[in-house]
């Protein structure tokens, strides 16, 4: 998915969740700014089981949080779960206007 932001904005927080919960092992999501990810080391994501990111055992390390008036945000699902496939991935993006 990709989308533009309708005004600046600083990021405290990027959160995500699913439907159906991934089964096997976590779901990774890679948030990008302009082809840059927002994440360092630790990418957003989901555990087996889970349907909430707030959980997660490995929390997201977000680097970039100076998110710009029409940049081009885009969500990359690196991974879905490997015995179930988790489905309905909504990210949340939480912060305040610039």
């Amino acid at each position: 998915v990709t989308f533009r932001m309708p005004y600046a904005m600083t990021l405290t927080d990027v959160r995500a969740s699913v439907s159906t919960a991934p089964v096997g092992s976590t779901i990774l999501v890679d948030v990008r700014q302009n082809t840059s990810s927002l994440f360092t080391t630790n990418l957003l994501s989901i555990d087996s089981t889970e349907k909430t990111s707030t959980t997660a055992a490995t929390a997201a390390n977000i680097t970039t949080t100076a998110l710009g008036d029409d940049g081009e945000i885009a969500v990359y699902i690196a991974q879905v779960g490997s015995t179930t496939a988790g489905a309905g991935l909504k990210v949340t993006l939480i912060g305040t206007r610039a």
